[in-house]
């Protein structure tokens, strides 16, 4: 009988197909959630040989098991460290649901929450990076700072120049970046040599560089922003340390600029800010902070009048097994009696995070989101438009922030006293790729702030109703359903 080489690959490749198939079906859904297993699978079924690659290369949301367990030595030091005093003005006035929650951040998170603290709102973009420079101006011993994307331009020149005055007075200045996204920017080349240049102690987070033995999926991102100066004072939100455009050609082009919110912090929450700094830079260097690096909460400036507020800082990422931030928001959002309002540029929830969401609707709440109008990332846009109608028939009322601008704020209100602002999306891939900094705040005061803030949003934006969704294109439609769809493969 004669070779017959076309019959041979044929069946090769039919039985590879058949065996890919099956296998998937046995590995794909272990420790996932329905809808990921479910995308997986239908991406390896239709290209079952594309689709196994990518499967390899980001189907697995977990970091190498050398980082995750250096996290649980941070919790395990954070656990030791946490002083036995009560920086709680009055633990009686919470109430049951708040005290929950704190219980649930601090199992899961391990930092406590802790009174006597003040913040201020910055939405001032230049403003922001502006107050920070003169903070660092005002360090003695050490200035932490970690940024997801980290730029030289005229935007942060005086930051730099701040960070360079600190090192020549004999301030210790340490900064982490995330080193795809600040690799990506054109002009990271100079950023470093210019780092290099003033004495900045620098590092990456979660490079990706195979041949130094350091890989893990290359789509987990360290998101967080922050920065700590003597112990005494931080920053933390939603703000990146690089000019409004990003410095992007594309951008520029588009004329995009994001629109911000950050929090100033004093008071004993501040060393819970800067713990989540010793935290990444252990992961990264194996280098231990966590006795030397920081000021004790005993010497940290605390607030006793009565607009002081209680403060706990969530940290989350793929280091953890469980989604911090995501149980956080379900909890906030599912606590609420009279008032949810969400301010989110990428806004992909999973499933219980749109059921508590639209529950909070049904059980007779004013739920507002705040969006962006326009997007800067076509497939994550497209997805986040195709949860607008469910929302609308809810009766969630959806404000839509005008062009050329990008809301790119990152806040929640509940009720008239509580709060959360950070880095964190309320999106899957902040639920549970990215590294996040969160704080949740209770303090009438701050929400008050907070409250001026979404009214100034409001005052610009254009509200979305559910007749202007029902005439949006079809063509549009559907390719908000497509994405949706790729949304899912965590």
């Amino acid at each position: 009988m004669n070779f017959d080489p076309t019959v041979f690959w044929t069946v090769v490749l039919i039985l590879a197909d058949w065996t890919i198939r099956i296998i998937a079906l046995f590995i794909v859904p272990k420790d996932r959630k329905p809808t990921a297993a479910m995308a997986w699978l239908l991406a390896i079924f239709l290209i079952p040989f594309i689709g196994v690659l990518l499967y390899l290369i980001i189907g697995n949301a977990k970091l190498p098991k050398k980082r995750r367990e250096r996290q649980k030595e941070v919790d395990a030091l954070i656990a030791q460290n946490v002083d036995a005093h009560d920086y709680t003005v009055d633990r009686s006035t919470w109430p049951a649901w708040f005290a929950s929650i704190v219980k649930q951040n601090r199992t899961l998170g391990a930092l406590p929450a802790s009174g006597g603290n003040r913040a201020e709102l910055i939405g001032d973009y230049q403003g922001s990076i502006d107050r920070m420079a003169a903070e660092i101006d005002t360090a003695q011993s050490w200035v932490n700072i970690e940024f997801f994307i980290v730029a030289w331009d005229d935007t942060t020149r005086e930051f730099f120049a701040a960070m360079e005055r600190a090192v020549q007075r004999g301030v210790k200045v340490r900064l982490m970046m995330d080193y795809i996204a600040s690799a990506k920017v054109p002009i990271h080349k100079q950023t470093i040599a210019e780092l290099d240049r003033i004495g900045v102690e620098w590092k990456y987070l979660l490079p990706v560089k195979p041949f130094k033995g350091q890989f893990q999926r290359p789509d987990l991102r360290n998101h967080r922003k922050l920065v700590v100066v003597d112990g005494h004072v931080g920053y933390t939100g939603s703000q990146n340390l690089i000019s409004r455009d990003y410095d992007s050609p594309k951008n520029q082009k588009r004329g995009l600029k994001w629109q911000e919110l950050v929090t100033r912090v004093t008071g004993p929450t501040v060393a819970a800010i800067n713990t989540v700094f010793l935290s990444d830079w252990y992961a990264e260097t194996g280098e231990n902070l966590m006795q030397t690096a920081h000021v004790g909460v005993t010497e940290l400036e605390f607030d006793e009048s009565p607009d002081a507020l209680v403060c706990q800082v969530v940290p989350s990422g793929p280091s953890f097994d469980e989604e911090n931030n995501l149980r956080m928001f379900l909890g906030l959002v599912n606590a609420a009696q009279e008032k949810v309002i969400i301010t989110s540029p990428y806004f992909v929830p999973d499933e219980a995070m749109m059921y508590a969401i639209t529950s909070a609707k049904f059980r007779g709440l004013d739920v507002q989101l705040f969006v962006s109008e326009i997007g800067d990332q076509g497939m994550v846009w497209h997805a986040q438009r195709s949860y607008y109608e469910p929302l609308l028939r809810a009766g969630v009322r959806i404000f839509m922030y005008p062009g050329p601008f990008i809301l790119h704020s990152k806040h929640m209100t509940i009720d008239d006293d509580t709060a959360f602002i950070g880095s964190s999306n309320m999106d899957i891939r902040s639920f549970l790729l990215n590294f996040e900094i969160s704080m949740v705040v209770r303090g009438e005061s701050f929400v008050r702030d907070m409250r001026e803030v979404e009214e100034g949003y409001r005052k610009i934006s254009r509200e979305l109703t559910l007749d202007d969704w029902l005439n949006e294109p079809t063509r549009a439609k559907f390719l908000d359903g497509v994405a949706r769809l790729t949304s899912a493969l965590e």
